[in-house]
């Protein structure tokens, strides 16, 4: 009799320790998912555009303090087209790669607003996915209050997290096209691949799940992705493709997730040169 219930103790000890360390990994991630999700970065880097900016703030009924760049094309500018710049996690409306962007998109003669989230650049608040909706929402209202700019005349922009935001804001409001790059069809896959032993769809609570929204959007829609992005894998990309009714076009660049529009520039700034043009955006 001792010698069969050594074992099964054993056994049982085995299965208690197992689930308390599963039930441990699974309350780390609910405790840790804002820093996996939102990587909210720390005040605004040095880095600053080479061309004319203005730094403004964004009223907001809420009183939330939010600020953002308005980057015209150029002088008598402003009757020209205007991108509602989303950026991604990791990063502030003053990193590099989103100044090298920035850039690019005004030497196609188009003027940028870039808005910044709350908890990111130096702003108080604890990021969710409802609040860089409202965030997203209230950057819109400016460009259509302050800057007095048409629906027809924006173009809604998102890169990676951003492009989540930017699918649910343009699910909801008109513009005139919508620009994605390394576009996620819905965190909650990227989660599942990253922890595939965890229930993430159980327990994420800011899944931003593009897919289920994408198809609410009737402006035109150009997608750009890499197949070397390891952060967004491409058929996450392709999926959230699938899912969109609006008028599409998929792009392939090279470059992975990060680089893609400097090592790929000709075609990823040729597409999006293209994509404008065919609907008369750019002269």
């Amino acid at each position: 009799m001792t010698r069969t219930a050594t074992p099964r103790r054993v056994l049982l000890a085995l299965a208690a320790v197992c689930i308390l360390g599963y039930s441990a990994g699974v309350l780390w991630l609910v405790t840790q998912e804002t820093r996996i999700v939102f990587q909210a970065a720390l005040p605004l880097p040095q880095g600053r555009p080479s061309f004319p900016y203005e730094q403004v703030d964004v009223p907001r009924s809420d009183r939330t303090r939010q600020f953002a760049w308005v980057m015209r094309a150029g002088p008598g500018s402003d009757a020209r087209p205007w991108i509602l710049y989303l950026h991604g996690n990791a990063a502030t409306i003053a990193s590099r790669m989103n100044i090298s962007h920035y850039t690019r998109l005004r030497e196609l003669g188009l003027n940028v607003f870039a808005p910044e989230y709350r908890g990111f650049g130096g702003l108080d608040g604890v990021p969710s996915e409802a609040t860089l909706e409202a965030d997203a929402s209230a950057a819109y209202d400016y460009l259509r209050s302050r800057e007095r700019v048409t629906p027809e005349r924006i173009i809604v922009y998102g890169w990676s997290l951003g492009s989540a935001v930017a699918v649910t804001l343009a699910s909801q409001v008109p513009q005139a096209a919508v620009i994605l790059e390394g576009a996620p069809a819905s965190l909650v896959a990227i989660g599942e691949l990253q922890y595939p032993l965890f229930p993430i769809r159980l327990v994420m609570r800011n899944p931003f799940d593009s897919i289920t929204r994408v198809s609410r959007i009737q402006a035109p829609m150009l997608f750009l992705h890499s197949p070397d992005d390891t952060v967004i894998p491409i058929g996450e990309g392709r999926r959230l493709y699938d899912a969109a009714t609006a008028p599409k076009t998929f792009v392939e660049v090279r470059g992975g997730h990060i680089y893609a529009s400097d090592v790929d520039a000709r075609e990823f700034y040729g597409a999006i040169r293209k994509f404008l043009e065919s609907l008369s955006l750019l002269p």
